[in-house]
C-alpha cells in the first residue's frame, strides 16, 4: 500500500497489506522452516541471521522448498570454511535444465519482437525443441564439458541452446550480436568452443542490421568450432557462407529425440559470464550447475517474490546476467517474457506497454530506465492498464530518490525491490524483501544466506560507508575464472584486500533506514581525504530536467594532484551556462561545496558499456594519461565514436595541464 508518494528520503513510502504477505515467497519459506521444526520469529531480521549463521541448514532447506532434487550420496551441504575454497553439497549430482523444464505445463516463453509480434511457446513445445537441439549436438560430438557458444539476441533460440547445452553437461556462453569483433573474439576464443549459434542479422531500432560479412571474419579466429549454426528467422539478414561447416536453426532441430539429462556434479560447471571487458581480456565467470540453480531460485522466489504462473519480464540483452535470471523464471514455473530489440523503441512507453500487452506480474529494468522515465511526462498507470504488475525490480545502478517517488507516483501500488549484486555471483548481495516496508532511496535489506559488510580500509567492520564484502562463502561465488589455472587471477580479483573474504568493489552504507549503494569503489571520489560514492553525485545532479545524465571522475594526478571533473550530457536548447549554475546549486544543496567538481564539461553522450554501465574507471584511466586503446575495447562500449570525443578532451587537458 502507498503511504506517500511525495515522501522525502529515507521515509516509508510503502508498505505490504498485510493480507497478502502469507502469499509472498519468504513467509511461505518461513512457514516451511517452522513446518520442519526450525525455531524462527516473525522478523526478516531473524530469518536473515538464522540463515548465515546456520547456511548448511539454510541451504538444504531452501532446496527442499524449492523442490530441488539432488542425486548422488548425501553428505555435509558446505565443506571448508575459508574462502575461495569452500565447496558445496560435494558428492551430490544435479541438472540446471531439468528443474526448469520438468514438472511445469501450460506458457513458458512469450516471445515479442520489436514490431509488436507476439508467439508463444508451450512448455512442452520448449521440451521438444531442447531435446531436439541436444540430440543434434550429441551427434556433432558435443560431450560434457565442451563449450557451445552464442552471439543471438533475446530470442527463444537463445534460451533452447542454453538449456540443451547445460542437458548435456556442455558448458554455455552467450553475447549479444550487437558486440564488435573484437570484443566477440576476446570472450570465445579463451573459450575454445566446438559449435557456436548464431544470428548474422538483428533487428535494431526499427531497421534490420547485417553482421554477415563481420561475422565470417570471426569465424576464422574461432579455429576450434566444428559447426554453426544459423539463426536466421528474426531478421532480413541470410546466413553468409563461411569456411566453418554449418546448418541452419530449422535443419538442427528438424529430428525428434528423446529429452534427455546427464545429471552432473554440483559444481560442475554451467556458463561462462564475462566481465565489461572494457579493458584487457574480458574475466571469464564460472558458475556451476547446483550454485546457479539455487541462487537464482532464491533471487526470484524470495527477493522477487516470483510465483508459478507469473509473467516475468526483465529488460536485459543477452550479454546481461539477468538474462539469465529472465531464463531462471522457468525454474519457478512462471513464464518468461522475451523482447527482442530495442525495448525502449519507438519510445520509453513500450515498456510499459508490453506490461499491459503481456499481463507481466514481475518487472525488471535498470535505475537509468527509470531516470529516464521520470525526465518525460510518462504517466504509465494513467495510460496502461497494470493491474498485473505487482513488483519493479530496479538494479544496474542505484536508484535515486526522486526515481522511487516517480514509480510511486506515476506507476501505482507496486513493491518497488532496489537491488544489488553483480555478474560475479549471478545473484545479489542485498535487495529486496516484499513483507518490508519500502523506503526512498534506500535497498531493503541483505540477501538470504548472504554475510555482508561493510569494512573500512584496515579490514575492520563499519556501520557508515566502506567497501564491501561478504565474510562467508555463497553457493553461486564462481567455480573458478576461465584460464586461470592456478587460481591467481582469481584470488587477485575478489580476495587479495582481505584474504578469505570477498571484496566486491562496491562502496556501501548500512543505516537505519537500509542500505545504500555509493558506486563502485574503485570509482569513489576522495577529495581532501572525503570519500564520496558517484551515485550521490548522480542523484542530486540527474534529478535537474536540463541534464539528460551524467559521469563524475575523480583522478589521481601525479603524486599529489586530484582532477574531478563532471561530464553532462544536456537536454535540447538548454543554456550551458544557465546549466552550470544549476548543477552547481544542486551539488551545494544536495551535498556540500567540497563536491563541486573543478569542471563542468558538456559531451554529446555519457559512455556505457553494452550492458549501460558508465565508463567512469576507463575515462579515469585516460584522463591519468593512458590511451584509449589500453584502456578499453572498443567493441564493449555503446557508441565507440564517443570514446575518441573522451580522449581529445584528457589530451587537450594534459598539454594544457603541462604548460
Amino acid at each position: 500500500m502507498i503511504v506517500d508518494a511525495d515522501a522525502r528520503d529515507g521515509e516509508v513510502i510503502w508498505q505490504p497489506d498485510p493480507t497478502s504477505i502469507p502469499e509472498t515467497g519468504v513467509a511461505c519459506f518461513a512457514d516451511h522452516l517452522r513446518r520442519h521444526g526450525v525455531a524462527i520469529g516473525e522478523s526478516y531480521d531473524e530469518l536473515w541471521q538464522w540463515s548465515v549463521d546456520r547456511p548448511d541448514l539454510f541451504w538444504q532447506s531452501f532446496a527442499d522448498f524449492s523442490d530441488v532434487e539432488f542425486g548422488g550420496h548425501r553428505g555435509p551441504v558446505v565443506t571448508g570454511d575459508r574462502m575461495p575454497d569452500t565447496r558445496w553439497f560435494p558428492g551430490r549430482t544435479v541438472n540446471f535444465a531439468r528443474h526448469l523444464l520438468e514438472r511445469h505445463e501450460g506458457v513458458a516463453l512469450l516471445s515479442i519482437d520489436e514490431d509488436g509480434a507476439t508467439t508463444e511457446t508451450s512448455w512442452s513445445a520448449l521440451r521438444d525443441e531442447v531435446a531436439a537441439l541436444a540430440g543434434h549436438l550429441r551427434a556433432v560430438g558435443v560431450v560434457s564439458g565442451d563449450r557451445v557458444v552464442g552471439i543471438l539476441p533475446n530470442v527463444r533460440e537463445a534460451v533452447v541452446g542454453l538449456l540443451a547445452t547445460a542437458s548435456i553437461g556442455a558448458i554455455w556462453s552467450v553475447c549479444a550480436p550487437e558486440f564488435g569483433p573484437g570484443a566477440i573474439v576476446s570472450r570465445f576464443a579463451q573459450l575454445e568452443p566446438k559449435v557456436a549459434l548464431i544470428a548474422p542479422g538483428y533487428r535494431l531500432g526499427g531497421r534490420d542490421r547485417d553482421r554477415s560479412e563481420e561475422f565470417a571474419e570471426i569465424l576464422t579466429e574461432l579455429q576450434s568450432l566444428q559447426q554453426v549454426i544459423w539463426v536466421t528467422s528474426h531478421s532480413g539478414v541470410d546466413a553468409p557462407s563461411s569456411s566453418v561447416p554449418s546448418v541452419e536453426w530449422s535443419d538442427a532441430v528438424a529430428v525428434p529425440a528423446d529429452l534427455r539429462f546427464d545429471d552432473v556434479e554440483f559444481s560442475h560447471p554451467l556458463w561462462v559470464l564475462f566481465s565489461s571487458g572494457t579493458t584487457g581480456i574480458p574475466k571469464g565467470i564460472v558458475h556451476g550447475h547446483g550454485g546457479a540453480l539455487l541462487e537464482e531460485l532464491k533471487l526470484l522466489r524470495i527477493h522477487g517474490d516470483l510465483r508459478p504462473g507469473d509473467r516475468y519480464f526483465n529488460v536485459a540483452s543477452t550479454s546481461w546476467v539477468l538474462w539469465n535470471s529472465l531464463v531462471s523464471a522457468l525454474a519457478v514455473g512462471a513464464t518468461a517474457v522475451l523482447v527482442d530489440g530495442n525495448p525502449a523503441y519507438p519510445s520509453l512507453d513500450r515498456v510499459w506497454e508490453v506490461v499491459e500487452s503481456a499481463h507481466v506480474a514481475v518487472l525488471g529494468v535498470s535505475a537509468g530506465f527509470i531516470h529516464s522515465c521520470a525526465k518525460t511526462d510518462l504517466r504509465p498507470s494513467k495510460d496502461h492498464d497494470l493491474a498485473t504488475l505487482r513488483c519493479v525490480q530496479v538494479t544496474g545502478s542505484p536508484l535515486s530518490a526522486d526515481g522511487f517517488r516517480w514509480v510511486y507516483s506515476q506507476v501505482g501500488d507496486v513493491w518497488l525491490t532496489s537491488m544489488s549484486g553483480g555478474t560475479d555471483i549471478a545473484s545479489i548481495f542485498v535487495g529486496g524483501v516484499p513483507t518490508l516496508p519500502v523506503r526512498v532511496g534506500y535497498i531493503q535489506a541483505p540477501a538470504l544466506g548472504v554475510r555482508t559488510e561493510s569494512w573500512d580500509d584496515e579490514g575492520d567492520p563499519v556501520r557508515g560507508k566502506g567497501e564491501l564484502v561478504v565474510t562467508a562463502p555463497m553457493p553461486s561465488m564462481p567455480l573458478r575464472l576461465w584460464g586461470d589455472e592456478d587460481g591467481s587471477r582469481y584470488r587477485a580479483s575478489y580476495f587479495e584486500a582481505f584474504p578469505g573474504v570477498w571484496r566486491h568493489g562496491d562502496f556501501v552504507e548500512f543505516t537505519s533506514a537500509g542500505i545504500l549503494i555509493h558506486g563502485r569503489s574503485d570509482s569513489t571520489l576522495n577529495r581532501n581525504g572525503l570519500r564520496l560514492g558517484p551515485a550521490d553525485i548522480y542523484a542530486a545532479v540527474e534529478a535537474l530536467p536540463q541534464v539528460v545524465e551524467a559521469l563524475v571522475i575523480g583522478a589521481e594526478i601525479g603524486a599529489e594532484g586530484y582532477y574531478m571533473p563532471l561530464f553532462v550530457h544536456l537536454a535540447p536548447d538548454v543554456v550551458e551556462d544557465e546549466a552550470r549554475e544549476l548543477i552547481k546549486d544542486a551539488i551545494r544543496s544536495s551535498l556540500s561545496v567540497r563536491y563541486l567538481p573543478d569542471d563542468i564539461v558538456v559531451v554529446r553522450a555519457i559512455p556505457h558499456t553494452r550492458t549501460g554501465k558508465k565508463l567512469e574507471v576507463p575515462i579515469k584511466r585516460l584522463l591519468q594519461g593512458a590511451t584509449l586503446r589500453d584502456v578499453v575495447d572498443r567493441g564493449a562500449v555503446d557508441d565507440p565514436a564517443l570514446l575518441d570525443e573522451f580522449e581529445a578532451f584528457a589530451s587537450r587537458r594534459s598539454v594544457g595541464s603541462s604548460t
